[in-house]
C-alpha cells in the first residue's frame, strides 16, 4: 500500500487508544435499538461530531448494517478547512485510524475520476478534515472487511451535487462491486434547543419521505440547514440510481441530547436509505 491517510483527530473526536475506541463504539452499537430493515441498505447519513456529542445518534445508521457485507464504501464528507468548487478524491493509498489502515479501492477511484465531471485529486483537502474520518472506526466495527472512496466535496449546491452523483453513478455502474455511500453531515449549528429542533425536523421529514427535491429546496431557501448539505443529497441521488425507494430517520438528537447544555445545540441524525422488500 502507498501513501496512507494518518488519522487526523484521534485523541480529540474519538478516543486514540484503539482498546478504549473499540469498547466505545461496541457500547455506542449496544444502546442504539434499530428496527429491523426489510430491504438492502445502498445508504447511511450519519453524523460527524465528536463521539460525545453525535456517537450516539451515528451508532443508530451504522448498527443497521450489521450482518450485511459491502465490497466498496463511499464515503462523501463536507471540507471545513478549505473552500473549493468540486470534489476531491484520493486515488491510491489507504485511510488510517487507531483500529487500523482501510485501503482506497483504487479501481472504483479511477472510474470515478475518468467521468466528466469536478472530481480530482487533492490529498491537501483531506488533510485535517474529521467529518470523513470519524466515519471509518463505525464502519471498521461493524463491516470488518471493505475498500474506500473517499471524497470531500467542497461547493454544496444543488448542481454540484447532481454533477458528482453523476460520475458516481457512472462509475457504479460500471462495476461488479457491492457498494455502499455514506453521506457525512451534522444539521442546525448553535441555536437554542427547540428553534434546532424545528429547524431539523424540516431535514428529517425529507429524509424519511425519500424526498432529494424538497430537501435542496427548503436548504435553499434557508428553512432548514446542514453543514453537510452537499454529501446528504448527493447520497440521496445516488441511492435513487442504485435502486432505493425508501427512507427511514432512525434516530434524531442533538448535541443538548446528548451531552446536556440546551442554549446551544447541534443537530445530529442518521438515516438508511435501501429496496424496499429487496
Amino acid at each position: 500500500m502507498s501513501v496512507i491517510r494518518e488519522p487526523a483527530v484521534s485523541g480529540t473526536f474519538y478516543p486514540s487508544n484503539p482498546k478504549v475506541l473499540a469498547t466505545d463504539i461496541a457500547n455506542y452499537l449496544g444502546e442504539a435499538m434499530v428496527p429491523p430493515i426489510r430491504g438492502d441498505i445502498l445508504g447511511v447519513i450519519a453524523p460527524h461530531a465528536g463521539y460525545v456529542y453525535s456517537g450516539p445518534v451515528a451508532a443508530y445508521g451504522y448498527k443497521a448494517l450489521v450482518g450485511r457485507s459491502y465490497d466498496t464504501v463511499i464515503v462523501i464528507a463536507p471540507s471545513h478547512r478549505v473552500y473549493f468548487e468540486g470534489a476531491a478524491l484520493l486515488k491510491e493509498g489507504g485511510y488510517g485510524t487507531p483500529l487500523g489502515v482501510v485501503p482506497v479501492d483504487e479501481d472504483m477511484a479511477a472510474r470515478i475520476l475518468k467521468m466528466q465531471g469536478a472530481v480530482t485529486v487533492d490529498t491537501r483537502v483531506h488533510q485535517g478534515e474529521h467529518s470523513l474520518e470519524v466515519q471509518l472506526p463505525f464502519l471498521q466495527s461493524v463491516l470488518k472487511d471493505f475498500s474506500l472512496v473517499p471524497i470531500i466535496m467542497g461547493a454544496q449546491d444543488f448542481g454540484a451535487c447532481t454533477g458528482l452523483a453523476a460520475s458516481i453513478s457512472e462509475a457504479i455502474a460500471g462495476s461488479s462491486k457491492r457498494v455502499l455511500v455514506v453521506g457525512s453531515t451534522d444539521l442546525s449549528h448553535y441555536y437554542a434547543y427547540n428553534h434546532a429542533v424545528a429547524l431539523d425536523r424540516v431535514v428529517v421529514d425529507h429524509l424519511e419521505g425519500f424526498d432529494i427535491e424538497g430537501l435542496g429546496r427548503d436548504l435553499g431557501s434557508e428553512k432548514t440547514e446542514a453543514c453537510g448539505a452537499g454529501p446528504m443529497i448527493t447520497t440521496m441521488m445516488l441511492c435513487r440510481g442504485m435502486g432505493a425507494d425508501a427512507g427511514k430517520v432512525l434516530k434524531y438528537a442533538n448535541s443538548g441530547d446528548t451531552a446536556g447544555d440546551k442554549s446551544a445545540v447541534v443537530g445530529y441524525v442518521s438515516a438508511v436509505f435501501f429496496k424496499a422488500g429487496a
